[in-house]
């Protein structure tokens, strides 16, 4: 008697390739699922690094502003060393020279820097970006900054400062800028019972009320953090032209 042999359990070659096709359907899936939210999570983090600096920038600026010390030293430049003294602070339209208690590296830890804030053109001549240069304090050093003295349209005495350069050490503040510009809340005539005005350079050797850095983006972004004016008040009583026996 005879015995019939029953078929080997299995599957076909039709269901291995559905099988492998879905199975490679599934992959791709994952695979641009997670390519999609890899490139969210670059664009975040992209636009959170881009606001962390814009805010650092702006805070750095303020403080270094607010550091502000109001030294008077001899001129060592334009003629006879120390024939002349002069108020450290430079203030024009597109640079900002003074002494400083902040430093960008230090804080408010370190020693006083001494701080070169100007406006140069932007990378390819695109706009223009907010550089800073930091040297430690050292009087002699402070004092070579003054080439000489002038006089403005009212007669009244000006420092002329050396013009900044930039150097491998400069460090850019804000970049890809339509525009920055320094004004100087000041009064016109020392002494006179005038209201104080903005001005775009100081117009006499001293120190201002204020100090306004006017920025705006090359290419303005909703979606980000765009650098924004900033306004520091600098609380300073001395006179330049008084001796202080601190000096």
């Amino acid at each position: 008697m005879s015995r019939r042999l029953k078929p080997t359990a299995g599957v076909t070659l039709m269901e291995v390739l559905i099988a492998v096709t879905l199975l490679s359907l599934l992959v791709v899936g994952m695979a641009m699922a997670m390519r999609i939210g890899f490139n969210a999570y670059a664009k975040t983090d992209s636009k959170l690094m881009d606001n962390r600096r814009v805010a650092g920038a702006q805070r750095v600026l303020e403080q270094e502003l607010q550091g502000m010390l109001p030294l008077v030293l001899p001129c060592m430049g334009g003629g006879e060393e120390g024939a002349q003294r002069f108020a450290v602070f430079q203030g024009q339209a597109q640079v900002i020279r003074m002494v400083s208690t902040f430093s960008l590296q230090q804080g408010w830890r370190g020693v006083p820097q001494i701080l070169e804030l100007f406006v140069i053109s932007g990378e390819e001549g695109r706009g223009v970006r907010l550089v800073l240069n930091e040297t430690p304090y050292d009087p002699l050093a402070a004092g070579r900054l003054c080439s000489g003295f002038g006089t403005n349209d009212a007669g009244m005495g000006l420092t002329v400062f050396l013009p900044p350069q930039v150097t491998d050490h400069t460090f850019v503040l804000a970049d890809k800028l339509a525009y920055c510009r320094f004004s100087y809340l000041q009064h016109p005539i020392p002494d006179a019972p005038v209201p104080p005005v903005w001005a775009p350079a100081l117009a006499y050797q001293g120190w201002p009320r204020a100090i306004r850095v006017d920025m705006a983006p090359l290419e303005p972004d909703p979606s980000r953090l765009q650098p924004i004016s900033v306004t520091v008040p600098l609380r300073i009583y001395r006179a330049p032209e008084l001796p202080y026996a601190d000096y």
